[in-house]
């Protein structure tokens, strides 16, 4: 084993049966072991890898970590081990999302699932610490292979990139393995939206009885969770606001709003003022009576409202495109915006904590293109 003498910390591994053992010619591939020695705990940190390059990008991160805070001794755990004790902590609330709130349910059971799906079958059994950035990219290569989407691709990625940041937090692992891959493009977002138009015709067309709950989402914007727990005593059409501070998950039940700007204030504009009265006045639910329930006490379920509200805009005459409660939720940013009001604003009123996704949900209507080019029109025509 020899040291590479234009670079320090690193050296090279002959095999056994390598000619430099004796002539001094290699005739094998040798790998490169590189390493840093951490103050703090007083000892090397080693890792191999197959090539020079690689050696020394380990080695140039590894440094910088060391100087910022030094490097603890790495952990034995394997990534399925990680796996299991970060889910563990999740849901336990002591692991907290980035921005510091705890985890969704319905997110870590997904993320859960992805990890022993599609994660622990290939990488489960490799200690987190010999985790390399080539090993999660042959994972990415695999799942592309059989045929999941770029989407699908990417979000089973996500727990495993949490564990390791997790890890990483922890001086447990000192360069990301999930960092610089290259991913499949995600699919196109979804970006069906109604017209002002055609939302009041979706909403006619269905039975009086479930107006009420998609003109909440076209003119409130509420998520389906949000919809799902709506209490009578949260909508106050005195103060015409309805207050938002709980969401339905079918596993937990009532559970906080997905983040701490999920609990919020909603205007209720006036034409949705109108559908929630006649509601509440035909159903006669009150206080902690569930708005849009079944029954007073029971969610509904979002199967059986798309099924029954997808025969009604099918059978209308003419037929009508359906649409969904999400995207329902991305017509209300638009209208919104189109309207005038402030993304700032209307982030506060759909609960996003940042503009850069109140913006994702923002699509053009068709008469803001026609508007745009009759200005162009009108410019060239004056220019001319």
């Amino acid at each position: 084993m020899t040291t590479v003498r234009s670079h320090p910390g690193i050296r090279v591994r002959h095999r056994q049966d390598c000619r430099q053992r004796t002539d001094g010619r290699c005739n094998c591939d040798p790998a490169y072991e590189a390493w840093v020695f951490d103050r703090r705990s007083g000892a090397k940190v080693r890792k191999t890898f197959p090539s020079l390059a690689e050696a020394k990008g380990w080695r140039t991160d590894t440094l910088a970590q060391a100087r910022r805070g030094g490097l603890n001794r790495s952990t034995r755990r394997t990534v399925r081990e990680s796996g299991e004790a970060w889910l563990e902590g999740a849901k336990g609330r002591a692991v907290l999302t980035r921005s510091g709130n705890p985890y969704k349910p319905s997110a870590l059971r997904s993320y859960e699932s992805d990890l022993r799906r599609h994660v622990y079958p290939e990488l489960g059994g490799t200690r987190l610490t010999d985790l390399e950035r080539r090993d999660v990219q042959a994972l990415v290569d695999q799942l592309v292979g059989q045929g999941f989407s770029g989407s699908k691709v990417r979000n089973a990625l996500v727990p495993l990139r949490a564990v390791c940041r997790h890890a990483i937090e922890r001086d447990e692992l000192h360069v990301n393995p999930t960092s610089n891959l290259r991913l499949p493009a995600p699919a196109e977002p979804r970006d069906r939206i109604a017209t002002p138009a055609e939302a009041a015709a979706l909403l006619e067309a269905l039975p009086a009885d479930e107006r009420a709950l998609w003109a909440t989402a076209f003119y409130g914007g509420l998520r389906r969770g949000e919809l799902r727990a709506l209490a009578c005593g949260d909508v106050d059409l005195k103060g015409a606001v309805i207050r938002v501070h709980r969401s339905w998950d079918d596993v937990e039940g009532y559970v906080d709003p997905k983040s701490k700007k999920g609990t919020r204030e909603v205007p209720i504009p006036g034409v949705l003022r109108k559908y929630l009265a006649e509601h509440l006045a035909r159903t006669g639910r009150r206080g902690s009576d569930l708005v849009f329930g079944k029954r007073s006490a029971t969610p509904f379920t979002s199967n059986t409202v798309r099924r029954h509200a997808a025969k009604a805009w099918a059978e209308h005459e003419p037929p009508l495109a359906a649409i969904g409660l999400h995207e329902a939720r991305h017509t209300y940013v638009s209208l919104m915006h189109e309207a005038g009001v402030p993304l700032e604003t209307i982030g506060d009123f759909v609960g996003h904590s940042s503009t850069w996704m109140t913006d994702r949900y923002r699509h053009l209507l068709p008469e803001t293109r026609n508007r745009a080019a009759a200005k162009l029109d009108a410019y060239l025509a004056a220019s001319r």
